[in-house]
């Protein structure tokens, strides 16, 4: 076994839960679907040893979904599953969320804040103000989706500028409402605190060429290892950075220690080297 499969990863950017667009053929949803318990074995499989997640509950069915429910039930199961983290989703529309979000980032399974701005129905740059003042003033980490017309990267630089006490996630390297593959670093390009990271759960990461050239334009260390699991497969995703083209010093960067140095504290211990499970 390879060096680079001993390392025991952290995704950054998953999700457990019933997967439920109303405009999917049930055979869809049910594939996109996965429970915690699965969402870890499928991690433990690949030697990932530590999934951040939110769960679906709190995003779906798109413009129908209760975040406050979805974070409570997150609160339960993520404390009752080992494995995982917890992002507390907020719409910015429901203040109940903040609420929570408070009391939530106090906790040792919450790790930071999740944005949908798509799935919740809002433009970013109607609400980015009061968003990014709150997770200034806890220093948080916020992972966001994006770059459709509600979240468009360039939408979130001007405030992660201003407020350099918040380090951001922009999903998806590669996604783009309008096919440019490039929103994502571009944004980390234009930032200027060293405060923006691109994650690498896009489907378009399967792209021959696409994680390296993001490392090539904004280093591998502001690039994060994610898998949108179980929207996405895991093992899919760590085989991804495990074979690319780049030098061993720099996935180590992209599946662990990028995580540990954003996230600090907040991830509690996480074993550097384990081999995988049996399967």
């Amino acid at each position: 076994m390879d060096s680079v499969s001993l390392i025991s990863a952290i995704d950054v950017h998953g999700h457990y839960g019933v997967y439920v667009q109303l405009d999917k053929d049930p055979l869809y949803n049910q594939m996109m679907t996965g429970s915690a318990a699965e969402v870890v074995r499928r991690a433990t499989a690949v030697n990932v040893g530590l999934t951040i997640v939110s769960p679906l509950l709190a995003l779906l069915p798109r413009f129908h979904a209760d975040a406050a429910v979805g974070n409570d039930e997150a609160a339960r199961i993520v404390a009752e599953t080992p494995g995982l983290k917890q992002y507390v989703v907020i719409d910015p529309r429901r203040p109940e969320t903040y609420a929570q979000a408070d009391a939530m980032l106090q906790q040792p399974q919450c790790a930071g804040i999740k944005l949908h701005p798509e799935e919740h129905g809002y433009p970013i740059r109607e609400h980015a103000a009061p968003l990014f003042e709150f997770a200034a003033a806890r220093k948080a980490v916020v992972l966001t989706h994006t770059s459709e017309q509600n979240s468009l990267c360039e939408d979130f630089i001007p405030w992660a500028n201003r407020f350099p006490e918040v380090r951001l996630i922009l999903a998806h390297i590669g996604h783009g409402w309008d096919g440019d593959i490039t929103h994502q670093v571009r944004a980390v390009q234009n930032s200027q605190h060293n405060n923006v990271f691109a994650d690498t759960s896009s489907a378009r990461s399967i792209m021959p060429g696409l994680i390296e050239w993001a490392v090539g334009q904004i280093g591998a260390d502001r690039v994060l290892f994610c898998t949108d699991t179980p929207l996405y497969s895991t093992a899919m995703h760590r085989a991804r950075i495990n074979h690319a083209d780049l030098p061993d010093a720099d996935k180590r960067l992209i599946l662990r220690d990028n995580a540990l140095r954003i996230f600090g504290a907040k991830l509690g211990s996480v074993p550097a080297q384990q081999p995988p499970s049996p399967r």
